[in-house]
């Protein structure tokens, strides 16, 4: 690239997530005996002028200019491309280069890149992979640096070894983690540092200091979710620990991934050369159906850009675009139900003090009828426009194309709850879910509550506090719920508990459920998701969490489980943590990913 670059041409390196040539650049630099002559700047508001006034010295002093994220600066960027475009030869100093680092962005400019020299860096596929990457960076002479060499050798493998497992389980979707974080390989360098800090400074290994470095700070900063956080301590648990100071110590069941003794730097790049190309699931702490579920979202993802490039108009005899999309439309118009009547519902089921279903009840209603009316005006006007009665206007136009993809149109989302599942199994839902509120408005309040079917199941859940805490006069503040799994199925329960609710309609994901035993336990092969049992939600008042025993297994609305952060603290996709029996440790399911599902994809 430096060959091919020139003053007036500049290099650029076109980011990927997870990779940072900013440490290879600064290597190449002092090879070259630049190290001294290269300037950077990281871009970001306000930093223009600054950078301006960087390229211009750089130019008559023959620096090497490094602007990092231009992606985080598109104001600037007509700025750096008239600066760019105004380099003369002539002028300029030979030895200038200019290098630039940027996500894919359509704001960068589009000369800048034809004329540039692009770079990019694909991070590294794969838990051996990503350990050769990280041992390349050294040598005998640093794997030698420390006065406890054993020690410093073997955390320094383990951490590499945290390191791959963090960025390959993001493969996994959800299930590695509920945001894909941008973990780094600054974040290992800086840990790599400190190990070998905190090894030289103490007597033994600080293991507290070292996981709260790690966990907490370099790599846990980034970390937004608490769920995701709680995972990432866990794995770390196995990574930091004494037990890694023994040879051959196994980081799987297997015995395929193991810490290897003491050895140079070409027996440990010979022993990371020797483990498996295809990761099995068990380094991550995830079931073996975790690869189903990665190649079913690989495979979803190729899919739905197949179907954005499949033609517009039809070929042959077959039905034209326009005429399945009228079919389907009037076939929904004929599924949905109207709009509820809410003052028939508000006589029915007045707003009454010692019974908050009845306002839950009322602000479902409310909810669902906005999107009833929307779905309702959007198909009749959809239907005159294919017609040739109205004009066929752009959100018309991007309906069709939703409907035509079998994708929930944005007009009908925008006014939705959450939900991953195909148009037709959506209209389906919908109508499921409109049948239990009608259901409860016509015999009453159910004995058993469908949470799947609440618009907000939150507020249903408050109101089941709500209820306990005006029965038993207590403060709500004081009221949480204790939970108990039933044996018997939603039929067999034909009267509302005392207290609390009975709830049905949840998934799991990650285990299953033990009818016999009633604990969880692990998936059986190829089965996804299963059904979870009766759930009794029972308030307590002062409640203690108990120690042991139990997995507190979160629930979430849909299978993405990450949503935009709301001021609870907790993602939008968040609904509550149940405690759920299990003769395992939790940390067991806390790697598996288990969680709850109110909704599936299908």
């Amino acid at each position: 690239a430096d060959r091919d670059s020139s003053a007036t041409t500049p290099v650029i390196f076109v980011l990927s997530q997870g990779t940072d040539p900013a440490s290879d650049l600064y290597k190449f630099a002092d090879e070259m005996r630049f190290g001294k002559k290269l300037h950077a700047i990281s871009l970001g508001q306000g930093q223009g002028p600054r950078a301006e006034a960087l390229m211009k010295e750089g130019m008559d002093r023959g620096l090497w200019i490094f602007f990092q994220n231009c992606h985080l600066a598109p104001s600037w960027m007509p700025s750096m491309e008239r600066i760019i475009e105004t380099i003369s030869p002539d002028k300029v100093h030979r030895d200038f280069r200019l290098w630039l680092t940027s996500m894919p962005s359509q704001r960068f400019p589009v000369s800048v890149l034809q004329n540039g020299v692009k770079l990019t860096v694909e991070p590294p596929r794969g838990i051996k992979a990503n350990l050769l990457r990280s041992f390349a960076q050294f040598d005998d002479e640093f794997l030698n640096a420390s006065s406890k060499v054993d020690a410093w050798k073997q955390l320094l493998v383990s951490l590499c070894f945290f390191n791959g497992v963090l960025l390959e389980r993001r493969k996994f979707g959800a299930l590695g983690f509920n945001i894909p974080y941008a973990f780094t390989d600054g974040d290992l360098r800086i840990c790599v540092s400190q190990l070998q800090m905190f090894l030289d400074e103490y007597d033994a290994p600080p293991y507290k200091v070292l996981k709260y470095t790690v966990g907490d700070i370099n790599y846990g900063g980034r970390v937004t979710d608490n769920r995701d956080r709680r995972c990432v301590m866990n794995i770390l648990d196995d990574f930091y620990a004494p037990s890694v100071l023994e040879d051959d110590h196994p980081y799987s069941r297997s015995g395929v991934y193991v810490n290897p003794p003491p050895t140079n730097h070409k027996g440990y790049m010979a022993f990371f050369r020797g483990l498996p190309i295809n990761d099995t699931p068990e380094i991550f702490g995830l079931h073996e159906n975790a690869d189903i579920t990665y190649a079913q979202n690989e495979t979803q993802e190729l899919l739905s850009i197949i179907l954005k490039l499949q033609p517009r108009t039809a070929a042959g005899a077959g039905k034209s675009r326009e005429e399945t999309v009228y079919e389907m439309a009037e076939d929904f118009l004929a599924r949905v139900p109207e709009p509820f009547d809410v003052e028939a519902v508000a006589q029915a089921h007045p707003i009454r003090y010692e019974e908050s279903m009845s306002t839950v009840l009322n602000q479902e209603v409310l909810r669902f009828n906005r999107l009833l009316t929307t779905i309702h005006s959007s198909l009749r006007e959809l239907l005159k426009a294919l017609k040739g009665l109205v004009v066929m206007s752009g959100p018309l136009e991007r309906m069709t194309a939703s409907i035509y993809t079998n994708k929930v149109p944005d007009t009908w989302e925008a006014r939705a709850y959450p939900s991953l599942k195909p148009l037709a199994s959506w209209i389906t839902d919908l109508v499921a879910r409109i049948n239990f509120l009608q259901t409860w408005i016509s015999n009453g309040i159910p004995s058993v509550f469908w949470i799947s079917g609440f618009f907000f199941p939150q507020a249903f859940l408050t109101g089941t506090l709500q209820n306990y805490a005006r029965k038993h006069k207590c403060s709500i503040d004081t009221v949480s719920f204790g939970f108990e799994v039933r044996r018997e199925t939603a039929i067999q329960l034909i009267q509302r508990p005392a207290d609390g609710c009975y709830i049905d309609g949840l998934f799991l994901e990650g285990c299953r459920w033990d009818e016999e035993k009633m604990v969880l336990a692990e998936s059986r092969p190829k089965e996804l998701f299963v059904s979870m049992p009766v759930l009794w939600l029972k308030p307590q008042v002062n409640r203690k969490e108990p120690d042991s025993l139990v997995y507190r297994s979160p629930v979430y609305k849909t299978l993405t489980r990450a949503g935009a952060l709301s001021t609870t603290g907790h993602s939008t996709n968040y609904v509550l943590t149940v405690e759920l029996p299990s003769d395992k440790p939790e940390q067991h399911w806390i790697k598996r990913a288990a969680a709850n599902i109110l909704s599936l994809n299908y």
